[in-house]
């Protein structure tokens, strides 16, 4: 369910060098179908322009509590009364502690006193900051007053420095208002899925591919993103929409796609292998279409690279789950192939005439090291939701294990 259809989001933005991503906050909150305002601190204002929070959400921008034209109806009032939602990202450690004294000392503070709006904060901050204890108070101040965080994540930051304190992506930020600010079963993991045909070219105007219309693997994007994942799609040619809260990465070939999911796994925590990629692709590509002449014509093909295998394998593996279109013997094709290959699970699914291809439901069962789970025909967009929540499981079961071992 769309939280955010048809609700008023007034968007805070303060003074961290993360204001730079606060614009495409604003274009993924409109994608919801949100109306969206801007208030920006004065600090935000030396880092982007309000004319960007204009062009990107169609609404003048306020910055200033003495602006007598828009203070001649009372227009902070007027605001606090509007939104639904007061999302403030990025959120330095100085609005925080701000917020948690009930400083009203600038607009958007007072807006946030003057509102009875659900109250959401991406913090942005350096590492040292985030770990204080003052600000670790402050936030549990405002925790007890229902406002919701989001993020922060961790990783490097602009000062150089390496822990938590980075506002987390817009995307898991939008994600998070559009579940009701729910945690997910994925809530803070990084996910990347593969969808979709390749195809490796014959020549300029033909080419090598298959019949995968890639919905299951859209499917499985959207539902591990509703499940508070950030999740890189990287997809095949189809002709499908960008799931909502997705970065999607476009490829076409089965080398471009290899490419890009191990750029992309790098520090994924789960990659779902769920494209239907080429395994042989023609030695050589034409250079120009080749003509009709003789009545055979012979197309030499060589394996191409095993995208799949190739994750599993890393010495920092995520935790993998492939999928295997079978035609025949489908658990036992599926089992050699997670053994082979030494997936954490594979899901298994039988293709073949008004079977899966292009279709919108799906049935499928779903192995592992020591276990099955079987899942009865479901429309693509159920199935994938039932999926992820079983892959969340067995991710939190192996990196249990894991930590056991290792201690």
């Amino acid at each position: 369910m769309n939280e955010l259809k048809g609700r008023k989001v007034l968007l805070g933005v303060t003074g961290s060098i993360a204001a730079y991503k606060s614009p495409d906050i604003v274009r993924r909150l409109k994608e919801q179908g949100a109306q969206v305002r801007v208030v920006l601190t004065a600090s935000a204002e030396k880092l982007v322009s309000p004319t960007v929070f204009q062009a990107v959400s169609g609404e003048p921008v306020r910055g200033d509590i003495w602006d007598e034209k828009a203070e001649a109806a009372m227009g902070h009032i007027e605001l606090a009364k509007w939104a639904d939602y007061i999302l403030i990202a990025p959120a330095t450690a100085n609005v925080i502690a701000q917020l948690a004294s009930g400083s009203a000392d600038n607009l958007l503070t007072t807006l946030v006193l003057a509102s009875d709006a659900q109250l959401a904060l991406a913090p942005s901050m350096n590492q040292a900051m985030w770990n204080d204890s003052a600000t670790q108070a402050n936030c549990d101040v405002l925790r007890k007053r229902n406002a919701l965080f989001i993020g922060p994540a961790s990783g490097e930051q602009a000062c150089g420095d390496v822990g938590p304190g980075r506002m987390s992506e817009p995307a898991d930020i939008v994600n998070r208002l559009t579940r009701g600010g729910a945690d997910g079963a994925l809530e803070g993991l990084k996910v990347v899925v593969t969808a979709g045909p390749t195809r490796e070219p014959i020549d300029p105007v033909r080419f090598v591919s298959n019949r995968s219309s890639g919905k299951m693997g859209f499917a499985v994007a959207r539902a591990a993103a509703d499940a508070g994942a950030h999740v890189t799609l990287i997809a095949g040619p189809v002709n499908l929409p960008t799931p909502s809260g997705v970065d999607r990465v476009d490829t076409e070939t089965t080398q471009q796609m290899f490419d890009a999911t191990m750029a992309a796994v790098a520090d994924a925590d789960i990659y779902i292998g769920a494209a239907a990629i080429s395994d042989y692709r023609p030695e050589h590509a034409a250079p120009q279409k080749i003509k009709k002449s003789a009545d055979t014509f012979e197309l030499r093909m060589v394996k191409s690279p095993d995208v799949l295998a190739t994750v599993a394998a890393l010495d920092d593996a995520p935790f993998t789950v492939g999928f295997a279109a079978e035609t025949e013997k489908l658990e036992e094709h599926a089992a050699l192939k997670l053994e082979r290959k030494k997936l954490n699970m594979i899901i298994a699914n039988l293709v073949g005439v008004n079977l899966c291809f292009d279709a919108d439901d799906n049935e499928v069962v779903v192995l592992w090291p020591g276990g099955r789970q079987p899942f009865p025909k479901l429309s693509k967009q159920e199935l994938a939701r039932q999926l992820v929540d079983t892959i969340a499981s067995r991710y939190r079961a192996d990196r249990a294990a894991a930590a056991v071992q290792a201690g």
